[in-house]
């Protein structure tokens, strides 16, 4: 078993002659190595992270105070708009399919993915599509001779987005980049489930699979029931703005309640989509930073594909103030209300690992313990909209926006962060420091309580979404503030988090190959590993075999 596991490639053996510029950039132009494919998804996700992140900070500017002007109210639309629709599609989305082509191939056992140049292809076809969106500034609306972004807010409502209501092509160019992102979302999700089922190592059985190849798994059906309805969607909208279809112009007897039923149909399953990696990137870091193995494997795998099939029958508590029946509105009510059982078995099941563990409060783990706090308040907020009565009058208030961004950002952003800090060391061979990863994390978990906890209260107090601004004296001005003062503390995190990675790539303490002492195979390639990944191809015996092999003194090490 150790002559199977342990990679005998020597650190950089393939990277060690040179170079010219060109041509180093032409071979990541043209790999189809899974581990490429998976950093270049991160790193456009990342870089779209600090785009939106600057359309935030603009926002938040500008209702800092009453009646600002910083930007126009058809700017103000179109920055809301490219805010919500890149952190969905153009940061969630890649970034967390990046961690999973990166990481699945290296925790079975396997060379790459099933489809190489499918995978290639997944890729620039997304990259495409996340262009395409911000071509909208060149290309946009056009109607005084200049481009514009679409200002149709990220969900795209109609009978707004017909041509008579949103005039130019702006929102072409918003429709063409969703289907196209879409398309490669699906392309990655059929080569993960086909490389889950037939490139596992010898020994590597389904019960004996990681908790984030098991994740990675759900994700990837969800991707392949939800991505349909929502290309059919754009399918329908440009077919309506081209040739008059009718499907959603209200005017010619289409329905714009049947757009949100398309729409959501995708919208919140993908919330689930976006959330469970996060949910296996924190059942991969808790078990190694509690020194403990996952508590109730089964039951963990069990809960996640329970919530993917709920979580197929809630959209609609979304369109509760749309005018649907009462029946219905029961319905929606009672499956949303549902979908935080096996939720909450999952908070059960990490607290009951770090419970009795020797926790190293290294700053993946920092995240990993605020996302346990986050993603629970998180939930309970969802459970209060799931009440059909309260939601109406919260649902078009800025509590929704504190309690989606308690998801998006309280638990998603924050364990994206924590995997980059716990597996950049093998994807770069270099360790980020502690230092400057706990400045950041102070930052960033302070300044994201300052804006968001603030801003249920000024849901509370009746602030509508989706304005620009707002008059003196109606008990909003502190609120705005305050939370503007935190979109500052958390921008100030994430610029030492940006200067913590530039930092570490050119001078970081050299990480070896297995710095955290895990037990997946990832940990047992070089780092950062070959294209091969094995020189020779794993066997193992347990659901820790790495683990196993570095500890036989561990009377749990043959844990099954």
């Amino acid at each position: 078993m150790a002559g199977s596991i342990e990679q005998r490639i020597p650190l950089g053996a393939e990277g060690s002659v040179s170079l010219p510029l060109l041509d180093r950039i032409h071979e990541w132009v043209v790999t189809v190595d899974h581990k490429r494919l998976g950093l270049m998804y991160i790193a456009g996700g990342l870089v779209f992270f600090i785009v939106a992140g600057l359309q935030a900070m603009t926002i938040r500017m500008q209702l800092a105070i009453p009646n600002a002007g910083i930007v126009p109210p058809d700017m103000f639309n179109r920055l809301m708009t490219m805010h919500g629709t890149t952190m969905v599609f153009l940061v969630g989305m890649p970034i967390l399919t990046g961690f999973f082509n990166y990481l699945v191939p290296l925790m079975i056992g396997a060379r790459d993915l099933a489809f190489p140049r499918l995978n290639a292809f997944g890729f620039w076809i997304w990259l495409f599509g996340a262009l395409l969106l911000y071509f909208s500034y060149i290309g946009g609306n056009g109607l005084y001779g200049a481009g514009s972004a679409p200002d149709v807010g990220w969900f795209a409502y109609a009978p707004l987005t017909e041509r008579a209501f949103s005039r130019g092509n702006s929102t072409d160019y918003w429709i063409l980049s969703i289907f196209l992102t879409s398309v490669g979302s699906t392309a990655t999700a059929i080569n993960l489930i086909a490389t889950t089922f037939s490139m596992r190592c010898e020994g590597m059985t389904l019960r004996k699979m990681p908790v984030l190849v098991w994740l990675s798994l759900v994700v990837s059906f969800m991707m392949l029931i939800a991505l349909p309805p929502l290309a059919a969607a754009q399918a329908m909208l440009l077919l309506d703005r081209f040739i008059g279809a009718h499907f959603f112009d209200t005017q010619a007897g289409g329905s714009a309640v049947l757009w949100q039923h398309f729409f959501w149909i995708f919208g919140h399953p993908e919330v689930y989509i976006l959330v469970i990696p996060a949910f296996a990137f924190a059942s991969e870091i808790i078990p190694v930073f509690s020194r403990k193995v996952i508590f109730g494997y089964e039951v963990m795998v069990a809960a996640t594909i329970a919530i993917a099939f709920i979580s197929m029958s809630v959209w609609a508590h979304h369109m509760f103030a749309v005018g649907m029946t009462p029946a219905g509105n029961a319905f929606f009510a009672t499956s949303t209300m549902l979908v935080g059982v096996p939720t909450g078995i999952k908070i059960f099941n990490w607290i009951g690992t770090m419970w009795g563990g020797k926790i190293r409060f290294k700053v993946p783990m920092l995240f990993s313990v605020a996302f346990l706090l986050q993603f629970l308040i998180a939930g309970l907020t969802g459970i209060m909209l799931a009440v059909a009565p309260f939601d109406w009058q919260l649902t078009d208030t800025y509590f929704v926006v504190a309690h989606f961004h308690y998801v998006l950002v309280g638990a998603i952003v924050f364990m994206i962060f924590a995997a980059i800090y716990y597996w950049f060391p093998k994807a770069t061979g270099k360790m980020l420091s502690e230092r400057l990863g706990k400045l950041h994390f102070w930052l960033f978990f302070i300044g994201f309580h300052i804006t968001f906890d603030t801003m249920h209260f000024a849901g509370l107090h009746g602030m509508p979404r989706r304005i620009y601004t707002y008059q003196p004296g109606r008990g909003l001005d502190t609120l705005n503030l305050v939370e503007s003062i935190g979109a500052v503390v958390q921008a100030l995190g994430v610029l030492f988090f940006i200067i913590n990675v530039v930092r570490s790539l050119r001078a970081g303490e050299t990480a070896g190959n297995d710095p955290w002492d895990g037990w997946t195979l990832e940990w047992a390639a070089t780092s950062p590993p070959p294209a091969y990944n094995f020189a020779e191809t794993p066997v193992v015996r347990s659901r820790r075999p790495l683990w196993d092999l570095k500890h036989p003194e561990d009377p749990d090490s043959k844990y099954e």
